[in-house]
């Protein structure tokens, strides 16, 4: 049971979704932004491949850290309250990066929007999982927030690329001020709260198990990347995450009021959208990164022309993604999930085998696809929502957002990492500077460019090296979406339904 007061009508559910659809326009403007503006910090700040990494990850590793604390203090404390304090903090955050002249600066700002994040991006599904009691009606809900997803990663590149063209890198991060602005004000307005009536005792050691776990995992995986499999210090952080993670969820399982349900991955179709995220996530985390960076340093283009070039995917998205739960009830929830998964790994294969030189017309394709492919998220919402008893809809919302952050956070860290090792092997290079050369793209252009025309030839083998790097990483995406596409076909029951009913 939730308390949600006052009742909803319809049109207040459809009023209170358009809100909850502008905080994931929010969040993910801000993941595409940084996506179209690393080539600016990078130039401007100089950061070394490591600091590179967490700029990125920053927000995705506190966001995953956070998540379940955050969730199940929202099923306390209200929903609709964390949701608008998050909403304040990102957008103080955003603000903040005007201070922000260095890398550990940016990290910082980076750290506070993940905080943010961890405050809305549960609470929007939690509420969603609430507001909407119908499985058919939750399921269009679910695709509308999907598609407003869509929505802002067309707007991030662009909107970004327009303010680079202009200013500086710092002003990018001013377009989530105005949004939130508008979110906080219609939140208070429009969204009824909601809250777990019986939330059961507050476990402190659980949180800290979580926290602890989360952040030493993701630390693991980026110094095995970073420093390879004899790193002292990713073995450590490797036994820590299996310790605490595994006492985390030992404790949870075993309590009759856990701080994360875990048991709900009992469910067969649960645990089958948890895996199309958490698969998604790692691929395209990592190949998009990777191409923003292409289409700038490789082919030349500007921020603007950058996120324009971007486009396909977004716009395949936002057709895909309210189509899916259509689909979806014709022929089944088992197909679209996993067709989905296929198609997006058919995307990346079509980059890996694009002949060379790499041009944009096979990126265009390989975006395409992905967006498509991208549509099945909103069916995985489903399965991991509408199967979820309301009281637990703080668990689910916040293992499937551990699952998009924590899969982000993964992809730049494991598949990220195996393109630098990849740029790093095939650039052959041994002149001035070489270890800035070899540290990353953007490093090796400005010793070339120091070089006037003896660099000539580095920036060549450079920017071959790093296309190299993104076909390979991407040929590595599209085995891990075919697998997951087995596994999700495996896990779902067939002719599921979008009630996606959880065996408990």
């Amino acid at each position: 049971m939730t308390i949600t007061t006052p009742p909803v009508s319809s049109k207040r559910r459809w009023a209170g979704l358009a809100v909850l659809s502008a905080s994931v326009l929010l969040v993910v403007m801000d993941m595409t932004v940084l996506n179209v503006a690393l080539p600016a910090i990078s130039a401007d700040l100089r950061p070394s491949s490591i600091e590179l990494l967490w700029i990125v990850d920053a927000y995705g590793l506190v966001l995953a850290g956070l998540l379940v604390t955050v969730s199940a203090l929202g099923d306390r404390w209200g929903r609709k309250r964390m949701l608008v304090t998050g909403f304040a903090v990102f957008g103080l955050a955003s603000l903040a990066v005007l201070l922000a002249d260095s890398p550990l600066e940016v990290i910082a700002v980076r750290t506070l929007l993940g905080v943010g994040g961890a405050m809305i991006m549960p609470s929007t599904l939690s509420m969603i999982r609430n507001l909407f009691t119908d499985p058919g009606e939750r399921a269009r809900a679910l695709g509308a927030w999907s598609a407003m997803a869509a929505v802002g990663a067309a707007l991030g590149p662009i909107l970004a690329g327009l303010v680079l063209e202009h200013l500086s890198w710092h002003a990018a991060f001013l377009l989530n001020v105005p949004v939130m602005a508008v979110a906080i004000g219609a939140g208070l307005l429009l969204l009824p709260e909601s809250r777990n009536p019986s939330p059961g005792r507050w476990d402190v050691l659980a949180t800290a198990l979580s926290m602890a776990g989360m952040v030493a995992l993701v630390y693991a995986i980026k110094s095995f990347g970073k420093y390879g499999p004899a790193s002292a210090s990713a073995l450590v952080a490797t036994v820590v995450a299996a310790v605490t993670l595994g006492w985390f969820a030992m404790r949870c399982l075993r309590r009759p009021d856990p701080l994360l349900e875990l048991r709900l991955f009992r469910s067969g179709p649960f645990s089958a959208g948890v895996t199309t995220a958490l698969t998604t996530s790692i691929a395209m985390g990592a190949v998009l990164l990777l191409l923003a960076q292409w289409m700038q340093l490789v082919q030349g283009y500007s921020p603007l022309e950058t996120g324009v070039r971007l486009l396909p995917a977004a716009l395949a998205a936002l057709v895909a993604s309210p189509l899916a739960p259509v689909l979806a009830a014709r022929i089944g929830a088992r197909r679209v999930l996993a067709g989905g998964l296929a198609v997006m790994g058919v995307g990346f294969l079509l980059l890996f085998l694009a002949p060379a030189p790499l041009d944009y017309w096979p990126v265009a394709g390989t975006l395409t696809l992905i967006g498509i492919g991208n549509g099945a998220l909103a069916i995985a919402s489903a399965m991991i929502m509408s199967g979820t008893p309301a009281a637990e809809s703080g668990s689910a919302a916040a293992i499937e957002e551990t699952s998009y952050d924590l899969g982000g956070a993964l992809g730049v860290a494991v598949l990220g990492s195996v393109a630098a090792a990849v740029y790093r092997g095939a650039l052959d290079y041994a002149g001035p500077a070489a270890g800035v050369a070899r540290e990353s793209l953007g490093g090796a252009i400005g010793v070339a460019r120091e070089l006037g025309a003896a660099g000539a030839g580095l920036a060549e083998r450079a920017t071959a090296a790093f296309t190299d790097s993104l076909t390979l990483t991407s040929g590595a995406g599209a085995v891990l979406m075919l697998t997951g596409t087995l596994v999700v076909w495996l896990l779902m029951p067939r002719d599921l339904g979008l009630s996606g009913a959880t065996q408990r």
